[in-house]
C-alpha cells in the first residue's frame, strides 16, 4: 500500500525535530542554489529553470517519496540527456519526455519494481556515471577558459577539435576566475564542512568580477546576465502539444530519464539509509520521483531525481524527516523571488569551475580503476558503457550496456551448470541418499550415468545433448542423475525430451535419478512422464541402477 514516508514521520513530530529540520533545510537550500543554477545552464536552459526544478521537485519528492532524508532536484547526471533532447526536439520535446518519464517512474513504483532497479550491474552504473562526468567536464571547457566560440559542436570528438582550434582565443581573466573558484571549493571544507564551497566561490568571485569591471576596466569576463535575461516571476502552467509521432520519437529518451532517475534516487536513498540506520521504501520513492517529474516540466522545469550530495548535506546538518526537504525548497523559493536579479552578476567561469568539481566527484576514479581489475566481462561492460556515453549518448550507452550485461549474465549462468559422464560414482551424503555412510557404486557394462550439476536450462540442456551425441559406444540404458538440479525451465524440458526421444529411436532406455520435488512437479505439469513413464523416475541412484540393470537384461 502506497504511503509516503512523511505520513509516518509526522506521527511523533515535535518541536525539537522541527528545529533540526529547519536548520538542515536552510543550509541545504543555500547549498542547492549554486548547483541548481549551474545544472540548469549546463543543461541548455536558463538559470531560473534550474531553481524552479529544485523548488518544485524538492517539495514533491519530500512530500510523496519513500525516504526520510532524500533531497530532490536537478542533478549532473541529467545534463547530457537534457542537452541532447533540447538540441533535437526543443523545450517542448523535453517537457513531453519528462512527463513520460514521470509516468514510467510511477508505473515502476505501482508495479513494485523498485527493488529490480537495484540489480542493474555495477559496471554499467560506474560506466555511464564516469562517462557523464567526462561529458560534463567537456561542456565546461569553453566557459572555464573563456574561449571565443559562437557555437560549440554537440559531438564529443568535434567539441575537443573545436576547443583545440580556438584555444588561442583564451581569456586569462576568465580562466583565472574559474581556477580560483575550483581552489575555493577544494579549500573550503578544510576550514568548515558546514559552509558549501560552491556558494563561497560564487559570492567571492561575483564580488571580485564586479570590482574588476567597475574599477579595473576588465570587461572580458562573461556573466550570467551577459548570456541570459533573468526573470524572478513564477511561471504559469503550460501543457505541451501531444501527438503520437512525438510520443513515439521521445519514448527512448523518456525511458533513459526514468531509468537514470530511478537508479540515482534509489542509490542516494540507499546510501542515506546506511548513515541514518533507516530503510526507505523504494517503490514509494519511485512514485514520489514520478509525481515530481510530472509537475516540474509543466512549470518550465527539467528532470529531477534524488541528489546524493544534497541528501548527505541534509543528514550531516541534522535533517530528520522529509520536512527538511520541504524547508529547503521554501528557502530556494524565497531566494528566487527576492534575490534572483543578483544572479546576473555571477561569472560563467565560476559556474564552470563548480561543474568541473562536480564532474570530478561524479567520475568515481577509484571505483572505475577497481572494476578494471575485475573479470574481463565486467571490464567489457564498463568500457563499452563508458565510451558509448561520451562518444554517442547516454540512451545508447544504457541500452547497449544492459544488453551486454544480460548476455554475459546468461553465459555465466550457463557456466554454473555442468554435465559429465561418470563410470564409478563416489556418493557422499546427499539429500537423495538414505544412508549416512559414504558409498562407492560401480556402474555395470551397458549402462551410462550422466551427472548434471546446476540449473537445467538452455546451457545445461545443450551440453547434455552434445555430450550424448558425441559418444560412439551406445549403451542400453542412460541414467541422468539430477540430484543437484534445483530447477528446470522450458528449454531444459525441451532438451530433456529430445534426449529421451532420440534415445528411444536408438533403442536406449532413459532413467532419471534424484529428481527433487520442485523439478518433479514441473516435469509432471509438462506431461514429460508420458514420454518415458513415471516408473523410470527414481528417487535415489541405488534404485536407478537396479532399474537400469533390469532394463538392460530385459
Amino acid at each position: 500500500m502506497y504511503k509516503p514516508k512523511l505520513v509516518s514521520c509526522l506521527r511523533n513530530y515535535d518541536k525539537k525535530t522541527f528545529m533540526a529540520d529547519l536548520m538542515a533545510g536552510i543550509i541545504v537550500g543555500i547549498v542547492a542554489l549554486p548547483l541548481a543554477i549551474a545544472f540548469g545552464i549546463a543543461s541548455g536552459v536558463s538559470p531560473e529553470k534550474g531553481i524552479i526544478t529544485a523548488i518544485v521537485a524538492g517539495i514533491l519528492i519530500s512530500l510523496f517519496g519513500g525516504s526520510k532524508v532524500q533531497i530532490g532536484g536537478p542533478t549532473g547526471a541529467f545534463i547530457v540527456i537534457i542537452y541532447g533532447i533540447i538540441e533535437k526536439y526543443g523545450m517542448s520535446g523535453l517537457t513531453i519526455a519528462t512527463l513520460m518519464a514521470g509516468v514510467f517512474l510511477i508505473l515502476l513504483g505501482v508495479m513494485r519494481l523498485g527493488s529490480i532497479i537495484k540489480f542493474i550491474p555495477y559496471p554499467i552504473v560506474v560506466g555511464f556515471t564516469s562517462g557523464i562526468a567526462i561529458t560534463i567536464f567537456t561542456t565546461q571547457i569553453k566557459d572555464l577558459f573563456g574561449l571565443q566560440i559562437d557555437k560549440v559542436p554537440s559531438e564529443f570528438i568535434d567539441k575537443w577539435g573545436c576547443y583545440i582550434e580556438n584555444f588561442s582565443t583564451i581569456d586569462l581573466w576568465s580562466f583565472g576566475i574559474g581556477l580560483l573558484s575550483i581552489l575555493i571549493i577544494i579549500a573550503t571544507p578544510k576550514v568548515s564542512r558546514k559552509i558549501p564551497g560552491s556558494l563561497v566561490a560564487i559570492i567571492f568571485t561575483t564580488i571580485l568580477v564586479v570590482i574588476l569591471k567597475q574599477y579595473a576596466g576588465v570587461s572580458s569576463i562573461e556573466t550570467i546576465g551577459d548570456r541570459f535575461t533573468i526573470s524572478a516571476t513564477l511561471p504559469s502552467v503550460e501543457m505541451p502539444d501531444l501527438s503520437l509521432d512525438v510520443l513515439k520519437g521521445l519514448m527512448s529518451p523518456a525511458l533513459t530519464i526514468a531509468i537514470l532517475g530511478a537508479i540515482e534516487s534509489l542509490l542516494s536513498a540507499t546510501v542515506a539509509d546506511g548513515v541514518i540506520s533507516d530503510r526507505h521504501n523504494s517503490n514509494n520513492e519511485l512514485i514520489g520521483q514520478g509525481i515530481a517529474n510530472l509537475a516540474t516540466p509543466l512549470l518550465g522545469g527539467i528532470p529531477a531525481t534524488g541528489a546524493i550530495a544534497r541528501t548527505m548535506t541534509n543528514i550531516n546538518n541534522g535533517g530528520k524527516t522529509p520536512v527538511a526537504g520541504v524547508i529547503h525548497a521554501i528557502v530556494l523559493l524565497l531566494i528566487f523571488l527576492f534575490l534572483m536579479p543578483l544572479a546576473q552578476y555571477i561569472p560563467m567561469a565560476c559556474l564552470a569551475g563548480v561543474l568541473v568539481v562536480v564532474s570530478y566527484n561524479m567520475c568515481g576514479i577509484p571505483s572505475f580503476l577497481g572494476i578494471l581489475r575485475n573479470p574481463k566481462s565486467d571490464v567489457t561492460v564498463l568500457l563499452v558503457t563508458f565510451f558509448l556515453t561520451i562518444i554517442f549518448d547516454l540512451t545508447i550507452a544504457i541500452e547497449v550496456g544492459i544488453v551486454i550485461a544480460c548476455l554475459l549474465f546468461m553465459r555465466r549462468m550457463a557456466e554454473t551448470s555442468d554435465v559429465k559422464l561418470v563410470s564409478d560414482i563416489d556418493v557422499e551424503e546427499e539429500s537423495d541418499l538414505q544412508s549416512n555412510q559414504d558409498e562407492h557404486l560401480v556402474v555395470p557394462d551397458g549402462i551410462q550415468v550422466y551427472e548434471i550439476n546446476g540449473p537445467y536450462f538452455f546451457g545445461a540442456g545443450n551440453k547434455a545433448e552434445e555430450l550424448m551425441s558425441s559418444l560412439r559406444d551406445l549403451p542400453k540404458v542412460r541414467i541422468i542423475r539430477m540430484r543437484r538440479v534445483p530447477f528446470i525451465d522450458s528449454t531444459g524440458i525441451h532438451n530433456l525430451t529430445n534426449i529421451c526421444i532420440t534415445s528411444k529411436h536408438q533403442n536406449i532406455d532413459v532413467v532419471l535419478s534424484g529428481v527433487n520435488p520442485k523439478v518433479h512437479a514441473v516435469l509432471e505439469k509438462a506431461h514429460f512422464y508420458e514420454i518415458i513413464g513415471e516408473d523410470h523416475i527414481c528417487p535415489h541412484i541405488d534404485i536407478a541402477l537396479e532399474k537400469a540393470k533390469e532394463l538392460a537384461n530385459a
